[in-house]
């Protein structure tokens, strides 16, 4: 479900944060009346039951709602049913907007929920994977991490 709050944030303290009391609730409404392919795909996520990553559903990411969203991967899910022309343009610049944010994007329509799901969690697995060997910290020269002998190391 493709759905943002247009509100306009401000910098005046009280209005910010009804506005974001606003996006908080439109996102719990959501998680409360989730369609059959995303309760389908959320049995799928939750629980840490793909490769130990936690997901998160329907969540306020900028203006925008995710319907998933892993944010250690940093990795976005977005279901997709029928939409029009419109539709097509705000999710393209919802997703440039997350991958500005360094999110990578993936889209299923929800057919492919429904009945390819295997094949749809296989992509989710890879790209969650790509994803983090994206962001993993390179590892310190020979010498300088905490390894034997020097103030934290063991003796």
């Amino acid at each position: 479900m493709n759905i943002a709050w247009q509100g306009e944030v401000t910098d005046t303290g009280g209005m910010e944060r009804q506005h974001n009391k606003i996006h908080r609730d439109l996102a719990r409404n959501l998680r409360k009346n989730m369609t059959t392919p995303e309760q389908q795909l959320w049995e799928a996520l939750r629980k840490r039951q793909l490769d130990g990553y936690r997901f998160r559903r329907q969540t306020p990411l900028g203006r925008y709602i995710a319907d998933f969203v892993c944010l250690e991967a940093r990795l976005v899910i977005e279901l997709d049913g029928n939409h029009h022309h419109d539709q097509q343009d705000y999710d393209r610049e919802r997703d440039d907007w997350m991958q500005q944010q360094n999110f990578c994007v993936l889209r299923f329509w929800n057919h492919e929920i429904q009945h390819h799901q295997q094949t749809v969690i296989q992509q989710i697995r890879q790209a969650l994977h790509q994803q983090s060997s994206l962001l993993l910290p390179p590892s310190p020269p020979a010498g300088e991490g905490l390894g034997m002998g020097g103030k934290f190391g063991v003796r």
